[in-house]
């Protein structure tokens, strides 16, 4: 009998609380998915590359679980209060009609396993084909097909999921249950005061709401300037501003709902809709200030990792494979790419590389002290912008350089399908590494000037454009500058004091057979038996895949999280508010409303409720992203600041639409409430 109740009961709370239901099984895909990351292709090809950072991160993936699962607890036990207390008097009859306090107790616990189990059911075949799909996206965004795709199921992921999902609805739902089937009768029968609050002169609303606008602006300008990411004590105080500025605005708001009152009063039910608001901003002006906040947060997040991660894509040429080198030897003139061949043909590795190139790096002789005044000179007759400002303070600090011959850049030049170039023993050009590198166009400007460096007693003049091609397989092995310089120059001021590299390319056909991915991965095995280091392209690839799939896996994450308890917090509290309210529709019946007046009404009231909340979230978190790319994009970044905060903005505005879909559902449930006073 208790059991039909509960499944009876069970499927009429889906039905009536779709917004709840629907969050739940967000939150399980959500979890899901983040706790399937160590099984997915993607991480399995990065724990080969770059084992230690994707444990570091594998590693945080319990917090964040551990994190979540508090939070959804809160969202969990606030819902199912909301919803329990809207069933008082339900459970006041049954009381009446004969039935025990502890059937009362577990046919609660009961409607909400059966829901939890539905829930669970529709949540992780979702999640799982979700998963998949991810998986191959962020394969696909870096541009290059090297990772082939197997489907993986992670059984850890199904069984913490099931684990810790249960166990946060059980825990509230004991709680809450406990505390209902132990009241009185009586208790649950009478109407459930709705609170009034104690109104303050308008001067003090007013006061708040500016004072709470200056303090948003503070948290602003800490953000954007730099100042918070400077230590932890100044990221503390902005973000304490931040919350405390939003919760006075959210405060001071129902001055100006007063206002909007009397502006349209002749409108029908005008008076009533806005009343109803600023009744509902006054009674839940903290908890709509933390709605807004979680929502500002998700969508920072959620702008900044998408437009990070889509704007650290692999964009340089790809050259290299590999990268030999032999740092421990004295004699770097022994090193060079006859060595290697012969080291390949012993491994049976002489036909798997089709180009086989030497580099060399070196620094002038006596350690003689290179200037870049000229320079510094040249820049300043540019016109002022932050980023020639930045450029000028680094040319200032530069005391040295590295030189590369000509001949050995020409060999790049030709792999990159790019013409030769050509210096005499007086000139030279400039190499920066492109991964630091800002202002292009700015030192481009500059170079026609044909700056001249000084090396010692030599005036270096300087050529052509800035040049910045990859001349290494991993980018980290790059030098952050250099001279390249004539081979008659370098012979003559570098000597034997210089570093060799081996650059070598794998042969097309080996490629088209195995895969890049593969190939290296093989040859690597046989690498290994001899005392050569390297590094290979797979290397960089990896660490710029694992930067995306950090920022995006655990940003979209905590977004989705967030909006999922800003977005249920919100609309259970309208329809609980409504609930409360349902005297005053009798009375508007009572006037002549009819059914269609009472849905506008109600739709008013919705749109500016969580309007309210989204407007202010949206316009804290285009600051936020602003805040978030001045603490954690690296300089050479920050030259587009512009365009990816547009970028971000334009992700920003396609994410809210997402607030939509709550404000529909939010609106059916308003439905079936009116649809029910109705009859």
């Amino acid at each position: 009998m208790i059991s039909k109740l509960a499944s009876r009961n069970s499927k009429k709370d889906r039905i009536n609380n779709g917004l709840y239901f629907g969050s739940m099984i967000v939150s399980i895909i959500s979890f899901y998915i983040i706790l399937s990351l160590s099984n997915q292709n993607v991480m399995i090809f990065l724990k080969s590359i770059e084992s230690d950072a994707v444990d570091k991160l594998l590693s945080i993936i319990p917090i964040f679980y551990i994190a979540t699962l508090f939070i959804l607890l809160f969202v969990v036990y606030f819902s199912s209060k909301m919803q329990l207390e809207r069933r008082r008097k339900e459970f006041g009859l049954y009381l009446i009609l004969g039935m025990r306090r502890s059937k009362l107790f577990l046919m609660i616990l009961l409607e909400d396993l059966f829901n939890s189990i539905i829930a669970l059911a529709i949540g992780l075949p979702t999640a799982i084909i979700i998963s998949e799909i991810t998986s191959i996206f962020t394969i696909k965004i870096i541009g290059i097909n090297i990772i082939s795709h197997k489907f993986s199921l992670s059984v850890t992921g199904v069984l913490l999921t099931i684990l810790g999902f249960f166990s946060v609805k059980l825990i509230a739902n004991i709680f809450l249950s406990s505390r209902i089937s132990t009241k009185e009768i009586g208790d649950l029968l009478r109407d459930e005061a709705s609170g009034t609050k104690k109104k303050l002169p308008k001067i003090i609303y007013l006061i708040i709401f500016i004072l709470g606008l200056f303090i948003l602006g503070l948290a602003y300008l800490f953000g954007i300037s730099g100042q918070a990411w400077e230590s932890i004590n100044n990221m503390g105080i902005t973000i304490l501003l931040g919350i405390v500025g939003t919760i006075m605005i959210f405060y001071g708001l129902r001055l100006f709902i007063e206002f909007i009152v009397k502006l349209g009063k002749k409108r029908k039910l005008h008076v009533y809709n806005f009343r109803q608001i600023q009744e509902l901003v006054i009674n839940n002006s903290t908890s709509l200030a933390i709605s807004s906040l979680l929502i500002f947060v998700a969508l920072s997040l959620f702008g900044a990792g998408v437009t990070i991660s889509t704007n650290n894509k692999n964009n340089d040429i790809h050259i290299f494979d590999y990268t030999f080198y032999d740092h421990e030897s004295e004699n770097q003139e022994n090193f060079d790419s006859k060595l290697m061949r012969n080291k390949f043909s012993k491994l049976g590795l002489e036909s798997s590389f089709s180009n086989i190139i030497d580099i060399k790096i070196g620094e002038i002789k006596n350690n003689s002290r290179v200037t870049f005044e000229n320079i510094v000179s040249e820049l300043n007759k540019l016109e002022y912008t932050d980023v020639k400002g930045d450029l000028i303070n680094r040319f200032r600090q530069y005391d040295y350089s590295y030189f590369m011959p000509i001949s050995e850049y020409n060999e790049v030049r030709k792999l990159a399908n790019l013409p030769i170039l050509s210096l005499n023993d007086n000139e030279a050009l400039l190499y920066m590494d492109k991964e630091i590198v800002i202002g292009e166009e700015i030192i481009n400007t500059m170079l026609k000037k044909s700056p001249k460096v000084k090396v010692g007693e030599d005036n270096l003049e300087l050529k052509g454009e800035l040049e910045s091609l990859n001349m290494f397989a991993d980018s980290l092995q790059n030098y952050s500058i250099l001279l390249i310089v004539n081979d008659n120059y370098f012979s003559k001021n570098i000597k034997n004091n210089y570093s060799s590299y081996v650059n070598a390319v794998l042969n097309h056909e080996l490629v088209e057979d195995k895969g890049l991915m593969q190939s290296i991965l093989d040859i690597n095995e046989k690498l290994d038996k001899i005392s050569i280091g390297y590094g290979t392209y797979l290397q960089d690839f990896g660490r710029q895949l694992f930067f995306i799939v950090a920022i995006s896996y655990l940003t979209i994450y905590l977004s989705i999280i967030l909006l999922v308890v800003a977005n249920t917090i919100i609309g259970v509290q309208f329809l609980m508010w409504q609930s409360k309210s349902h005297k005053r529709y009798k009375v508007l019946t009572y006037l002549g409303a009819d059914k269609t007046t009472l849905q506008k009404s109600t739709n008013k009231q919705i749109n500016w409720y969580f309007g309210l909340t989204i407007f202010i979230a949206v316009i804290n978190s285009i600051f936020g992203v602003a805040s978030l790319f001045s603490g954690i994009l690296p300089s050479s970044a920050k030259v587009n600041l512009i365009y990816q905060i547009k970028i971000a903005i334009i992700i920003i505005f396609l994410l809210s639409l997402v607030e939509l879909i709550y404000i529909s559902i939010v609106k059916k449930n308003s439905y079936k409430f009116l649809s029910v006073l109705d009859e």
